[in-house]
Parts: structure tokens; C-alpha cells; sequence
């Protein structure tokens, strides 16, 4: 049955539980984990970053065999910077140590492998969203092309646009999408950010969502950091029609977070969070480990050749368990994760928002 664009915009403000499970691409999203928020009265997203347009849609396949309510898809916007190749040969030449004593070969710099365009497969991972009649399709790391807009708008489908501060706020909703998800500087993985080399915004959340609400009309989504209750709570009182979290299910049953990832959420050597580019070449916020102090400072914001680089080292340190040397996404309140089924992770904070919700009104 073809979708209706008024009923696909009606998902995000007519949530039981106005909470979104982020997608979050590389492993942790599963069919399993969107489909177990979106039973439970939220709403799960699949991710679309790095797959071929093949395993999207046999992802997207699977959440609709484990659930017949709706669900999103995101995809990631191609970056339009120049790649500066030197600076990316520059920093592969820092790596080889480590990759000689990983065992791995790194790729070479410049080099296009044709499994990972640089575009990430965007043009057919928007007709695999139209074909699977997928109602909400969220974009991150820029905006994306008007035509596309249009393209999914004129299939029924909500189109919701990722940002990081109150000017691209305003750049999105020019642009004409149906929602912006508004992700504030404590979000764990990568920032919203619409370029390589756009500076991180570093104003709280709750202030970015007062500006998002006084300059657009459109539901406001609000992400990053959020960890408790109290702070769903106060967000939506600000006028979110919803919150997205995404490090608050990664240690959920459902999710397809590496073991050795799992276990760093409550590693007592972990202390603290850092944004880096030394993974992917765009700015994320991890875990702070050995590979983040020691590469950081020399990690030009070349996404995604710098994420393809460090693949196999990180490939390997994952399969060695060696947390010093992969990438540990994460969020500020990382500490506050907890385990078990993804349904009662989502109802535990939902009761702990309308908990906070009515001690406020009691105040």
C-alpha cells in the first residue's frame, strides 16, 4: 500500500513513547534492536552507513518481518569537501607502525575501493527507501539534495534532517524537510556537523532546542547526551516532540555491539569521554583510549578516507579484544547504560521522565 507523506509526519508526534532509538551505524543498530523499540511504543531506526545498497535492504526486510509497526531508516550524506590526499597519506604513513604490528595492510591512500564509493551508495540507498516504502528516512553528516527530498516526499515519506547547531536549524528548514533531529555537543559517536570541517557547536542541548523551536515550526527532535529521565523530561518541556538516544542501548540484548565495546561502558579504566577525528576523519565522540591520545593531534578531517584507513587496524583490535586501539562510541552518560531487553530500557526511562515530569509540576 503506498505510503501517505501526512501519515508518515504523523509517526514522530504521535509516538506513545516519544523516544527514538539513533541509528547507529557499524554494528550496534540491528533489525532486532529497531524493531524492539518500535513494539514497545518508540521508534527504531535501521543504518544505513557503510553497507552496500544489497544489505540495506535485506536489513530493512528483516525489521519488517519482527514488526508491523514503524520504523526509519538513515542514511549519510556525501561529504562536498575536497579531499586534501596528502594530508590522508600523510597520516597513513603514522599508522603503518601499528598496522605492521597488527598484521594488517592499510589501503592506499587516494585509492577508491568500488565496495566503499565515497558517496556510500546515496542515490540507491534512496530508491532502497522507496522501494521498501520505508515512511521516515533521517540524513546525517549534511544535508541532503533538494531532488531527494522531493524524491522521498513525493513516495509518502517523512524526510528528517540531522544538525548541530541553530543555523543549519534554519538551513534545513529552508531546504524543506519534515523534522530536524537537533544533536547537542555531549552525543556519543559522530556529530551531526553538515561538513568535514565545520567546528563542532559546542551549546547545550537544551539551548539548542529553545533555538531550533524559535526558528521553525517543524518537530523538533532532540539528541545527544541523554541519559535520564529528568532530562527527557525538561527537553520535551522545551517543546521536542522527541528525544533520540543512542548510547543508552548499547549494552540492550538486541543491539550488535562488539563484546569488547560492552564490556568498556563499565571498565573503571575508562574515565572519560573525547571528540576525535583519528578514527574516521570526522569529529565523534569515544571512550578516551590509547589510539585517541596518541593520534588526534595529527588526524586531518578527511571523512570517509580516514574511516576506510583505519578499518583493518580497528578491524583487528576488535577481534584481539584490544579496547586501547577501536573505536568506542559513546556519549557522556555512558555510565548510565544498562542491560537487558531493549523494551525495558526504553519503558524504565520513559517512567523515569513522567516520574520527573510530575515532581516538576508538583514544585
Amino acid at each position: 500500500m503506498p505510503l501517505e507523506l501526512e501519515q508518515s509526519r504523523k509517526i514522530l508526534t504521535e509516538l506513545a513513547i516519544p523516544i527514538i532509538c539513533a541509528p547507529m551505524a557499524g554494528g550496534p543498530s540491528t533489525p532486532q534492536l529497531a524493531a524492539a523499540v518500535s513494539n514497545a511504543g518508540g521508534l527504531g531506526f535501521v543504518a544505513a552507513g557503510y553497507l552496500s545498497p544489497e544489505s540495506t535492504a535485506a536489513l530493512l526486510d528483516q525489521t519488517r518481518k519482527l514488526t508491523v509497526h514503524p520504523f526509519g531508516l538513515n542514511i549519510f550524506v556525501p561529504s562536498p569537501d575536497p579531499v586534501d590526499h596528502a594530508a590522508v597519506a600523510a597520516y597513513r604513513e603514522r599508522l603503518l607502525p601499528a598496522a605492521e604490528a597488527a598484521g594488517v595492510a592499510l589501503p592506499e591512500a587516494g585509492s577508491e575501493d568500488p565496495a566503499h564509493p565515497d558517496d556510500d551508495f546515496f542515490d540507491q540507498k534512496v530508491s532502497v527507501a522507496i522501494d521498501r516504502e520505508v515512511p521516515l528516512v533521517s540524513f546525517t553528516f549534511g544535508l541532503p539534495p533538494a531532488e531527494a527530498v522531493t524524491k522521498l516526499q513525493n513516495a509518502g515519506i517523512a524526510v528528517l534532517a540531522s544538525v548541530a547547531s541553530p543555523a543549519a536549524v534554519e538551513a534545513a528548514a529552508q531546504l524543506g524537510v519534515d523534522a530536524v533531529v537537533v544533536q547537542g555537543a555531549d552525543a556519543g559517536g559522530h556529530r551531526a556537523t553538515l561538513s568535514n570541517h565545520e567546528k563542532p557547536d559546542n551549546l547545550p542541548l537544551a539551548d539548542l532546542v529553545i533555538a531550533a523551536t524559535e526558528a521553525t515550526s517543524l518537530p523538533i527532535i532532540a539528541a545527544g547526551g541523554i541519559s535520564r529521565g529528568s532530562q527527557i523530561a525538561e527537553l520535551l518541556a522545551l517543546g521536542a516532540t522527541a528525544v533520540q538516544l543512542g548510547t543508552a542501548f548499547l549494552r540492550a540484548n538486541e543491539a550488535g555491539t562488539r563484546p569488547a565495546h560492552r564490556e568498556a561502558l563499565t571498565d573503571p579504566r575508562f574515565v572519560e569521554t573525547a571528540v576525535t577525528s583519528a578514527f574516521s576523519g570526522r569529529p565523534a565522540r569515544g571512550l578516551r583510549n590509547a589510539f585517541i591520545d596518541a593520534h588526534t593531534a595529527h588526524a586531518p578531517n578527511e571523512y570517509p578516507q580516514l574511516h576506510w584507513l583505519t578499518t583493518p587496524l580497528r578491524k583487528a583490535a576488535a577481534e584481539r579484544g584490544d579496547v586501547e586501539a577501536v573505536n568506542l562510541w559513546a556519549g557522556v552518560g555512558y555510565r548510565e547504560t544498562q542491560t537487558g531487553p531493549a523494551s525495558v530500557i526504553l519503558s524504565a526511562l520513559w517512567e523515569s521522565a513522567v516520574a520527573a515530569r510530575a515532581e516538576h509540576e508538583r514544585s
